[in-house]
């Protein structure tokens, strides 16, 4: 793939075949003119086009309408706007759902979704298939050559739905056969000795509808995922029989959909691309007034899980990445209108930036006056006119421009890198190790061990780096990793939690890196159980216990939060309100130093948090999800000085940083609230945007939701 523009790209998806017929304007050819030039005036510089209408490609089987785009793509190019076009596979026409009733997915064995929204197809019949490359091979063809046109998006956040169609759950079962050759291999792998479920035959495998035994589940949910990573490979293969070399193919991808492997998914394509939506208004304040029990879904909460987001679809490819969508006007459902305060999406866009975003693209251009998404708003209100969005994107889209190459492709900072695991969250999806307030599984448990070792670097000031466990050791040798060499180089401080599906290898690997001077970290449920989520034999962690200088056979939520106290004499320096939260691990010291234990008559048998050297580098232990003071002190333990050297800031302020393609070192400061504040300079700098200099120690003004680009 050639390089992306030396900018980053800003703009909307924009769909003028949605205006005419409701547009009080008898000339549709003005609406668009109108349309393009205030993206021009606004400097857009790129739109998405074309992804969710195939019924208008193709009105009927075999009848097909390519012209209507050419205007909007011509027009695009008048102005200098660059166009990613979509294929529209997500979205199928009526006339496919009546003719072929059969591509209907089905969420339970023989129960067909409902039509009459989006993805409703099994994505994998033949049937689908054909038609599906039909339409792709003709936009595709019709268009690659515009000039345009820099690069396609195939499909349309894929994964929203677990297929149990009689073919999918087929190639399941002679997936299984192909991996394990028979089924004695199996039924050993799997333990279905347990509640007689021994098969005598491939044909005795039940379907998924009923299954409760984790070791099928986890099977099931990675063939699921890989389904769709095929699927989307398919399409980018076909769209590169007509794309130039210098053209991009992607897809954009909700990170939280069930059948999405996003480090797999992408490999396929030339660039990661994603859709972070976020609670704006109060939902961006610092300090953070969001409880800790929130529940972060396909839009999240505080302005960690802003930054949180971003990282992950760096992790995607451990690359800068496009945003495909993100917020223009109220996101969202008709009781979500919660537009954001002035500054506001000046301030996410350059967060978003700041983390490796090379393109910045809202959802979407003009507000719909029909359909689900009536109320999710858009640039432009429903009256067409412009307003307080566009005029806030438009001083946005003058700050790109005079950024220039600077900021596109920026490599973000990492004080702490923190290892995700998709398989682990899946199991724990179905068999979730935490509870809710109300007694009831935790679908979201994954996360919630997850998380908080996340905000609690960003509440100390950490910059994060998350990295997909199969990117630093593939146990299957899939892919290349890392040595633990080159991975003390590139993450000195590398937290594990909730890794519960390990083989032995990855447990190997986490010690050589720990041996060759890494500082590992270790949480709740990492190595608990093997490749199949078997519980191990040995003590946990598992493979990890003679690095660790700990070991533990007992363990328990908790139902309330347990204080924390610092060890006497230790490094580790805790505040009066550090917490045990959720869980407990009942860690055994072996050969290890204590740095925190329990205030608490029973658990205060046990450490909470204990470090041991271990050759060149260090285990630690965490044996319970950290409230936000212990989580926040940990994190400022673990990585001691911060790489982007601002010290001391108040508590609305965050800054972050990254290095230029050209080596210049950037900052981006962000006030969070609607008190101005003042940081002083940590260095020489000069502003991004206006060229002021700035000699370290200079007092630098923060207004109300406000953000600066330096560079030094």
């Amino acid at each position: 793939m050639a390089a992306l523009p030396a900018r980053v790209l800003f703009g909307a998806a924009y769909y003028h075949e949605y205006t005419p017929t409701y547009d009080p304007d008898p000339q549709p050819d003005e609406r668009l003119k109108t349309d393009l030039d205030l993206m021009a005036e606004a400097n857009f510089t790129v739109i998405r086009v074309g992804e969710s209408v195939w019924s208008t490609w193709e009105p009927e089987n075999g009848k097909f309408d390519l012209d209507w785009l050419q205007p909007v793509l011509d027009g695009a190019h008048e102005r200098g706007i660059s166009v990613v076009l979509g294929t529209p596979t997500y979205a199928v026409p009526p006339w496919l759902a009546r003719q072929y009733p059969e591509i209907t997915g089905e969420r339970r064995s023989g129960e067909r979704i409902g039509w009459g929204a989006r993805q409703e197809v099994d994505f994998t019949h033949p049937a689908f298939r054909f038609h599906a490359e039909r339409i792709i091979r003709k936009i595709v063809a019709r268009y690659a050559d515009h000039p345009s046109v820099i690069g396609f998006q195939v499909d349309n956040e894929p994964g929203n739905e677990l297929l149990h169609n009689h073919g999918v759950f087929q190639r399941f079962v002679d997936h299984l056969r192909a991996r394990y050759g028979d089924v004695e291999t199996l039924n050993r792998e799997w333990g279905l000795v347990y509640w007689s479920h021994r098969l005598s035959t491939w044909a005795d495998l039940w379907t998924p509808d009923g299954n409760v035994q984790p070791q099928y589940d986890v099977a099931w949910r990675e063939f699921q995922a890989r389904q769709v990573t095929e699927f989307i490979a398919w399409q980018a293969d076909i769209v590169r029989e007509y794309a130039g070399p210098e053209q991009f193919v992607t897809t954009c991808i909700s990170y939280t959909r069930p059948a999405v492997e996003d480090d797999e998914l992408t490999d396929g394509l030339d660039i990661a691309s994603g859709n972070p939506y976020y609670d704006m208004q109060d939902g961006l304040l610092l300090p953070d007034p969001t409880p800790d029990d929130h529940e972060q879904k396909w839009k999240t909460t505080g302005v960690w899980s802003l930054y949180q987001t971003a990282d992950w679809m760096f992790s995607s490819r451990q690359q800068p990445f496009l945003v495909t969508e993100t917020n223009a006007g109220s996101i969202g459902e008709p009781w979500h209108n919660r537009p954001a305060y002035d500054g506001q999406w000046r301030q996410a866009a350059w967060a978003l930036v700041a983390r490796g975003a090379r393109m910045i693209e809202y959802w979407h251009w003009h507000t719909l006056h029909f359909g689900a998404e009536t109320y999710w708003g858009g640039v432009l209100p429903h009256t067409g006119r412009p307003g307080r969005t566009y005029a806030e994107l438009a001083r946005l889209g003058a700050e790109f421009e005079a950024a220039g190459p600077l900021v596109a492709g920026l490599e973000p900072d990492a004080d702490i890198t923190m290892v995700y695991s998709t398989p682990s969250k899946w199991l724990m999806q179905k068999y979730p190790p935490l509870a809710t307030p109300d007694g009831e599984p935790d679908p979201t448990a994954y996360h919630r061990l997850f998380d908080p070792f996340y905000r609690g670097a960003f509440d100390a000031g950490r910059q994060v780096r998350i990295v997909h466990a199969r990117q630093l050791h593939d146990p299957r040798g899939e892919r290349e990793g890392l040595s633990a060499e080159e991975a003390v180089r590139r993450h000195p401080v590398l937290v594990v939690p909730a890794l519960y599906m390990a083989a032995d290898s990855m447990l190997d690997w986490l010690a050589a890196y720990a041996e060759a001077g890494g500082h590992l970290v270790l949480g709740p449920r990492t190595g608990y159980a093997d490749h199949e989520a078997r519980a191990r034999h040995e003590a946990a962690p598992g493979r990890l216990t003679e690095a660790a200088g700990v070991a533990y056979d007992e363990f328990s939520n908790l139902v309330r939060e347990v204080p924390v106290r610092s060890a006497p004499g230790g490094p580790l320096d805790l505040p009066e309100g550090a917490t045990a939260t959720r869980w407990v691990d009942g860690l055994t010291v072996t050969d290890a130093d204590v740095l925190a234990g329990y205030d608490h008559p029973h658990f205060g048998r046990w450490p909470a948090v204990t470090t041991r050297r271990h050759g060149a580098g260090r285990v630690t232990c965490v044996g319970t999800v950290p409230g936000r003071d212990l989580a926040r002190a940990l994190a400022a333990w673990m990585a001691p000085a911060a790489r982007g050297a601002w010290q001391d800031l108040p508590t609305s302020v965050t800054a972050t940083s990254g290095t230029s393609p050209d080596g210049r070192r950037v900052h981006i400061v962000h006030n969070w609230s609607w008190e101005p504040a003042r940081v002083p300079a940590p260095v020489d700098l000069s502003d991004a945007l206006n060229g002021m200099s700035y000699p370290a120690g200079t007092a630098l003004e923060l207004g109300a939701w406000d953000v600066r680009v330096f560079v030094s």
